[in-house]
């Protein structure tokens, strides 16, 4: 497996950029003015196994998510009355948001299984309607408090974690080591607002 180094004025231009970008997210979110839950958040683990994904696999990934996106909306049986989220690595797909029936919930399994791309289904979909705006809005909050966090942090390989945020509900998906897991983890914990975290992690060799 090939293992590409950027060099260090190169990561802290990429470092400044990304802060810069989730801080104008951190800005827009504290406009809204939404009240903060504050404890401790739970974890649940649903954890893999794989080496860090190649140059290819990004793509493929990339690519899934666009045909994904296009087959919810097109697709008569989840209609307009769905809200999905579909987030990918590694070939993992996680289904997250609602759907008013069980039928529909399994039906968006299905059509993410029906690709030879998809290595595995997460399928975090609840039993629900629509989330209100300002809950989405506060869910865009959290996600860019827990980006900043981990942006910030030296113990945890930022460029390879991705952060999705569901009624107060934080998915970490990545390709990690048990290590930098478990500092992930004891990280979010740290942010307030958070009702439980969700660890979708592929561990890789230290």
């Amino acid at each position: 497996m090939a293992n590409f180094n950027l060099s260090p004025p190169f990561q802290n231009t990429t470092r400044s950029v990304l802060f810069g970008l989730l801080f104008l997210l951190t800005a827009q979110a504290l406009t809204a003015c939404l009240p903060l839950a504050i404890g401790i958040a739970t974890v649940t683990s649903i954890d893999l196994r794989l080496e860090r994904r190649t140059i290819g696999r990004n793509i493929d990934d990339n690519t899934l998510e666009l045909k994904l996106r296009q087959d919810f909306r097109s697709d008569e049986q989840l209609g307009k009355t769905v809200n999905l989220s579909i987030t990918i690595i590694n070939g993992v797909v996680l289904l997250t948001g609602e759907v008013p029936t069980d039928d529909q919930r399994q039906h968006a399994q299905k059509v993410a299984e029906s690709y030879t791309e998809t290595r595995k289904v997460v399928n975090e979909v609840e039993l629900a309607g629509k989330t209100t705006l300002n809950s989405r809005v506060n869910d865009s909050y959290i996600t860019s408090k827990v980006k900043l966090k981990l942006l910030n942090a030296e113990n945890v390989p930022f460029t390879n974690i991705k952060v999705i945020t569901e009624r107060g509900k934080v998915y970490l998906l990545g390709l990690v080591t048990p290590d930098e897991a478990e500092a992930t983890v004891k990280i979010v914990q740290s942010v307030r607002g958070i009702a439980h975290i969700v660890k979708v992690f592929e561990y890789i060799d230290p």
